[in-house]
C-alpha cells in the first residue's frame, strides 16, 4: 500500500511540483493559440479540455497540504506553511483557475451564442488567472526544479520516497484522463469550428 499511497509530505511536494511541471508545455500551446485563436480554434479547444484533469490533480494535491496543515497533521505542521504573501494569493489562484476552465466548458456546451455573455468572463479571468499563476509558479520555481533534478523521483539515484507508483499513476492517469476527455468531447467542437468559419467569410 505505501508503493501507492506512501511518501508523506514529500511525496506531495513532489507530486505538486511534477504535476505543475506537467502544465507547462500545454498552457504554453493554449498561449500559442491565442496569437491566431479562429485558425487555431479546435487546438485551443482539444488542450483546454486536456488540462482539465491535470489541473485538478494540481489543486488536489495543494488542496491536501492546505488540509493537512491547518487540520493540525504533526507532518505537515513540521513542514511548515508557505509564506504569507502566497497563502494570500493561494484562493485567486484557485477562484481564477476554476472561473477560466468553468467559463470555458460553458462556452463549449452552449455554443456562439453565449460568447456575448460568457466570453468576456472566459476573456478576464483568463487574464486574472494567468497573472495570478506566473506568481505562483515564479514562487515555486525552486520546488519544481528540485522535483525534476537529482534529488527527485524516479531519476537513478534519487532518495527513496515511497509511494512512487502512486505518484506515476495520478500523474499518467490525469493526462489519460484529459486525453480521454477532450477526445470524447470533439463533436462539440463543431458549433465554434462553423461560427468560425463564417465569421472568416464575412469578413
Amino acid at each position: 500500500m505505501l508503493r501507492l499511497l506512501g511518501g508523506g509530505t514529500a511525496g506531495n511536494e513532489r507530486l505538486t511540483a511534477l504535476a505543475g511541471a506537467m502544465l507547462i508545455i500545454p498552457l504554453a500551446v493554449i498561449g500559442i493559440t491565442l496569437l491566431s485563436l479562429r485558425g487555431l480554434l479546435s487546438v485551443h479547444l482539444f488542450v483546454g479540455l486536456l488540462l482539465i484533469p491535470p489541473v485538478l490533480l494540481k489543486l488536489g494535491s495543494t488542496g491536501y497540504r492546505f488540509v493537512g496543515y491547518y487540520a493540525h497533521n504533526a507532518s505537515y505542521r513540521l513542514r511548515g506553511a508557505p509564506p504569507m504573501a502566497l497563502r494570500a494569493l493561494g484562493p485567486a489562484v484557485v477562484l481564477t483557475t476554476l472561473l477560466v476552465f468553468a467559463s470555458g466548458v460553458a462556452l463549449l456546451y452552449v455554443g456562439p451564442s453565449s460568447r456575448g455573455v460568457l466570453l468576456p468572463l472566459h476573456k478576464v479571468s483568463f487574464v486574472a488567472w494567468v497573472a495570478f499563476t506566473g506568481v505562483h509558479v515564479l514562487a515555486h520555481l525552486g520546488h519544481m526544479r528540485n522535483a525534476l533534478t537529482s534529488k527527485a523521483w524516479p531519476l537513478p539515484g534519487a532518495r527513496a520516497v515511497t509511494g512512487r507508483e502512486g505518484r506515476t499513476l495520478a500523474l499518467f492517469g490525469a493526462l489519460a484522463a484529459g486525453a480521454v476527455l477532450a477526445i470524447l468531447l470533439v463533436p462539440e467542437f463543431s458549433a465554434w469550428l462553423n461560427w468560425s468559419s463564417h465569421f472568416h467569410r464575412d469578413h
